[in-house]
């Protein structure tokens, strides 16, 4: 069982199969399939309900990991996937980001963040430009409420935690917005209310299924 059948066993158990992911190991020097069906049986899989949750203080451990100011855990790039792209978590529509469903679930990443401009710390929230399956023009984070600081088990501000929401549309000349169902949770270290330039975080991003009983 590798990190990442336990990863994908927690994260998106619907598409596990266990036969598929444990019937067989690959060796790491010649890569050849090693039959493993005779331990097949004592892998039952996990119960239901069993999920990756982590608080918002944990959330910043991991990151802490991450940037190596502590130490990371061994599974944690399994599940919270780094994204590599210069634009960061806005490279795409939220939809297109892997294992993204729309159905209330979350999911985490570590994303670095940039600023929109050369001149002054207003940061990229616009969506880029892509040829995947939602199009991305015209939609943009933007940030709802205050910034709300984390502490840590002493009573210290380690980190701070910001929540955006898509809109589509813009506001400039008087364009009408609206607002998705789409959300984003974003966390980074340290005392400073707002990231750095090219600084780490960690978001968690899900789409808000509305409750049957709204209204």
């Amino acid at each position: 069982v590798t990190a990442k059948t336990i990863a994908t066993m927690v994260i998106r158990p619907s598409l596990c199969q266990i036969e598929e992911l444990v019937a067989w190991i690959e060796c790491p020097n010649c890569k050849y399939r090693i039959d493993n069906t005779d331990v097949l049986s004592q892998w039952p899989g996990l119960p239901a309900g069993v999920k990756f949750d982590p608080t918002d203080l944990e959330l910043l451990e991991h990151l802490e990991g991450k940037v190596s100011r502590a130490a990371s855990h061994v599974l944690i790039d399994d599940f919270i996937p780094t994204i590599e792209e210069a634009e960061g978590i806005c490279y795409t529509h939220p939809e297109n980001l892997p294992g993204i469903k729309n159905d209330g679930s979350t999911c985490h990443f570590f994303h670095k963040v940039s600023n929109a401009y050369v001149v002054g710390k207003r940061k990229r929230r616009k969506i880029s430009n892509s040829d995947h399956t939602v199009c991305d023009e015209n939609l943009r984070w933007h940030k709802t409420g205050k910034s709300r600081s984390i502490l840590d088990n002493n009573g210290d501000i380690k980190g701070w935690k910001k929540i955006l929401v898509l809109y589509i549309g813009y506001r400039k000349g008087g364009g009408k917005t609206e607002k998705t169902n789409w959300r984003m949770h974003q966390y980074h270290l340290g005392v400073d209310q707002d990231e750095k330039q090219e600084e780490l975080v960690v978001s968690k991003v899900f789409y808000q299924v509305q409750s049957m009983n709204a209204g």
